[in-house]
């Protein structure tokens, strides 16, 4: 299917933030825009505001003048549904309410042409649910931009029971002309991105509910370790934590409570307090004027141990020697014992398996065990997350530390818990991507693409399972439902299989 062409007239409804922001899109990619909102003046406010985005992009060298003015001449406010009657596309970007989504759309159907398609950029809502109060709901589908629309490069394409798979195939082609980079994607609740995001918060929200460690030192974690733009509680607060909690809470209530979209108590409670984030001048963190941002737990400086060791060959043992190697500090080499990929005076040190380390102690006999998180790049990694299991001596956790710190690494001690933070959360998104896969909600490639471009996820998730190993992840997975005892860590059947077959995805 080709795109739809640029003569086509494209109506938008709501002059919202994400509306105005469609219509801009739009605009820029040549089309002719009506913009309508029930609201008096709303439309002409933003295709005013929007002029003037344009011309600011004009001042910054991303559009010429010429054409930042063509684009703002396209755009034009209408006030009634019947100046919508010529369109050819018309995206609906009103409330999140199911019954005034069905009522526009029931209003339009009997407007517009029968060739004309109509789109709905709801993040939450079903798309079936919304055209099975249309007469002809073959021609409506989902075109769920992310805000800033303009800047944002995703689109997510959604396909309803009844969407006609031509109408999918043009959507994506025009998306694509439009500059954006779409995805196919099924409607199951929250899609792609805000169903495979739910475990970037939940694990988070988990740790900290568990004690082991403040939201600064996550933060500071998941960001220096874990390569994430931002961490999870910095991010809630930027989402706003009832916007959060309300995503959550439809995911959760949509899929039967499944375990695996549980709400947290911490959130909720915080959001009955009233303390929102960035918005409300409190969420996680406080944004009150005078406030001081709380720094990440980092361990006081240890001597480099006198004797260190590294184990076998794998990443993170390599990227341990190279920074050895650079900062003049002595060890020897050995090959893999038990999967430890180091020694420091005594101390065991081991990538995490999903294990706690007083667990992984008692099985291996290693009484003196430290467990290291993830991280993206072990040979740039700034920061790193440890747990120590019961059994270890006090000298054997300092000589841990001098070890890592000696490598050039910010030690942040976290509480003995399952998988520490980056590794269990990387290998539950891997899980819940793999499992949106298996069920034929999108492809193994449109699970990767939709969060790097639509949350700014360093890897797609199941591309970073494939770097850490497809037989490791479901390890870490298994560690973590024996100790929660949850369904919540159930394995997806897919990651199974690829394992089972020595495949990857993407395959």
């Amino acid at each position: 299917m080709s795109a739809l062409a640029r003569d086509t007239l494209i109506a938008v409804v709501g002059a919202g933030a994400m509306g105005a922001g469609i219509a801009q899109v739009a605009a820029v990619a040549g089309h002719s825009v009506r913009l309508l909102d029930n609201r008096p003046d709303v439309a002409a406010r933003a295709v005013a505001g929007i002029r003037a985005q344009l011309a600011k992009m004009a001042e910054k060298g991303r559009l010429t003048a010429a054409d930042a003015t063509a684009a703002g001449m396209q755009l034009i406010p209408v006030h009634e549904i019947a100046d919508l009657a010529g369109a050819g596309l018309v995206v609906e970007a009103i409330v999140e309410d199911l019954a005034e989504k069905q009522a526009l759309f029931a209003d339009l159907e009997g407007m517009v042409g029968r060739d004309c398609i109509l789109c709905t950029n709801t993040s939450s809502i079903s798309v079936t649910a919304i055209g099975a109060a249309l007469r002809n709901p073959e021609r409506l589908a989902g075109l769920h931009f992310f805000n800033p629309a303009p800047l944002m490069a995703l689109v997510e394409v959604v396909s309803g029971l009844a969407t006609d798979a031509g109408v999918a195939e043009t959507l994506f082609a025009t998306a694509t002309a439009w500059g954006k980079t779409p995805v196919h994607a099924k409607s199951t609740p929250g899609f792609i991105v805000n169903r495979v995001a739910r475990p970037f918060y939940a694990e988070a929200l988990r740790l900290v509910q568990e004690g082991a460690a403040d939201c600064a030192t996550i933060d500071a974690v998941m960001r220096e370790a874990g390569g994430f733009r931002m961490g999870p509680f910095e991010l809630m607060d930027m989402i706003g934590l009832d916007v959060n909690f309300a995503v959550t809470n439809s995911v959760w209530h949509a899929f039967f409570h499944d375990p695996r979209f549980l709400p947290s108590l911490l959130q909720r409670e915080l959001v009955d307090a009233g303390r929102l984030g960035r918005k409300s001048g409190r969420g996680f963190y406080d944004y009150r004027e005078g406030a001081t941002p709380p720094a990440p737990n980092s361990e006081p400086a240890q001597p480099a141990p006198a004797k260190i060791a590294l184990f076998g060959g794998s990443t993170a043992t390599g990227a341990l020697a190279a920074r050895l190697t650079a900062a003049g500090i002595a060890f020897a080499r050995a090959p893999e014992s038990d999967s430890r990929i180091g020694e420091a005076d005594g101390a065991a040190l081991y990538v995490s398996d999903g294990r706690s380390a007083t667990r992984r102690a008692a099985e291996s006999g290693v009484a003196d065990t430290v467990l290291i998180d993830l991280a993206l790049d072990y040979a740039t990694v700034g920061r790193i997350a440890i747990a120590a299991a019961e059994q270890c001596r006090p000298a054997a956790v300092s000589s841990a530390i001098g070890l890592l710190q000696a490598a050039g690494m910010a030690v942040s001690r976290f509480a003995d818990v399952p998988g520490l933070a980056v590794m269990r959360s990387v290998a539950m998104l891997a899980n819940e991507a793999a499992d949106a896969v298996n069920q034929g909600v999108c492809s193994a490639a449109a699970a990767d693409s939709a969060m790097r471009l639509g949350v700014n996820y360093p890897r797609g998730p199941l591309a970073w399972a494939n770097a850490i190993g497809l037989p490791a992840v479901r390890e870490v997975l298994a560690n973590l439902g024996a100790a929660y005892g949850e369904d919540r860590y159930r394995i997806s059947l897919l990651l199974h299989q690829k394992v089972f077959a020595a495949r990857k995805f993407h395959d």
